[in-house]
């Protein structure tokens, strides 16, 4: 997953977002193990909310790699590893682990973002059975 951006979100999307919003818990959950990560990612593509406005969707691929979006038509492949704990993700671009707290409560996953965890922390949308969309490479100026 990748740190914040200012993206714009489908409209038929915010629904879904605050559906999830509101099926939260209060309390946090015990945090998910590398196994129970994969178990509940692989094979899916997850979007993400965060503070109510749409953040981005990843696609969850065989061993351990995954592709994400800011939903702007511009994806990127990486990778994730369990690192102390922690779901560590590098991308192509960025070769810096980002790594993420991340819990499962009634209304999906609690992602926090523990590189710096008062800046981000996303909620599980849903898994909408829909292709993320990703744009080939920009050809021409």
């Amino acid at each position: 997953m990748r740190p914040v951006s200012d993206n714009h979100w489908p409209m038929r999307y915010i629904a879904l977002i605050f559906a999830a919003f509101t099926a939260l818990p209060a309390a946090a959950q015990d945090l998910m193990t590398a196994a129970e990560f994969d178990r509940y990612t692989k094979g899916k593509t997850l979007f993400y909310g965060r503070d109510g406005a749409a953040y981005g969707a990843e696609v969850y691929l065989e061993n351990r790699r995954v592709r994400w979006s800011f939903l702007d038509g511009q994806c990127k492949d990486g990778e994730w590893y369990e690192e102390a704990g922690l779901i560590c993700f590098v991308y192509e671009d960025n070769p810096d682990p980002q790594c993420w707290s991340f819990t499962e409560g009634s209304g999906g996953l609690v992602a926090r973002f523990e590189n710096n965890p008062l800046t981000t922390e996303l909620y599980e949308a849903q898994d909408v059975g829909e292709e993320m969309v990703c744009l080939g490479p920009k050809v021409g100026v």
